[in-house]
């Protein structure tokens, strides 16, 4: 009996270890599986002509997301709820040997939309018709996975946690009773599912709605009063961002917190 009793407790750590390891890494964005897809790319060898975009991130050097940056096709854009994501690119060097640079990989930035082009089949410049997964990457991105005669190619790719420096930021814009907030540098999942907002003289929290992109908005008049942002990603992460945004806000100010996804 006691030699069963020491097998039993060898069993019950065990059990205890798994559940310590996996609540030690519950709510962290874990990588996706790897999925067929297309890429081209956009903007100019300097990217410059990837600037805004239907995320509405504007100037992508000084947001922090750089180069590596792509507009989504229909089908992965979600109507906006996929802004932010980040996805690793493989070039598919067996599907397309000539125009692929074996072994490369880049991850980008979901920062725009690539629009169908219904005029054209899938396969002859509508790559972005549904239900075609396809990216069209900034020029310095798709470079790093492709040849650029080459154009057009196939690539694997997944979904992966986006690493960010610094604080979730939330750039205020509107006017009067109609607050813009566009949510920036959001690690881990990266997209935002829902966001509220509550100020220093509101009853609560009140629900926002994505206007478009990133962008969230509020009928409520909040003017001259210090912002909590309650964020939840994709994920099902949520943080509360308290008194991020002080009472002294004006327009087209950006407010950076210290909390972070991860």
């Amino acid at each position: 009996m006691a030699r069963g009793y020491k097998h039993l407790e060898a069993s019950v750590v065990l059990v205890l270890a798994c559940a310590l390891a996996a609540a030690s890494t519950a709510g962290a964005f874990a990588p996706s599986g790897w999925t067929k897809g297309s890429a081209t790319f956009y903007g100019g060898s300097d990217a410059s002509g990837t600037m805004g975009g239907a995320c509405g991130y504007g100037n992508l050097y000084s947001q922090g997301y750089g180069t590596r940056t792509a507009a989504l096709s229909t089908a992965l854009f979600n109507d906006g709820a996929s802004c932010g994501q980040c996805y690793k690119l493989t070039c598919d060097a067996r599907a397309d040997p000539r125009w692929c640079r074996r072994g490369a990989s880049v991850t980008i930035t979901a920062t725009n939309f690539c629009p169908p082009n219904y005029a054209l089949p899938s396969d002859d410049g509508g790559w972005c018709n549904p239900p075609r997964q396809h990216f069209d990457m900034a020029q310095p991105a798709w470079e790093k996975i492709g040849i650029y005669r080459g154009g057009i190619v196939p690539v694997l790719f997944q979904r992966v946690p986006c690493k960010r420096h610094g604080g979730v930021r939330f750039t205020v814009s509107g006017r009067d009773y109609f607050e813009l907030v566009l949510v920036t540098n959001v690690a881990a999942a990266g997209a935002v599912r829902a966001m509220d907002v509550r100020g220093t003289r509101t009853a609560g929290w009140m629900a926002m709605s994505r206007n478009w992109g990133a962008n969230w908005q509020s009928l409520a008049y909040l003017n001259g009063q210090g912002l909590s942002f309650r964020v939840t990603t994709d994920d099902w992460q949520t943080i509360e961002f308290a008194d991020v945004v002080p009472p002294s806000w004006t327009f087209g100010q950006t407010y950076a917190s210290r909390l972070q996804f991860k």
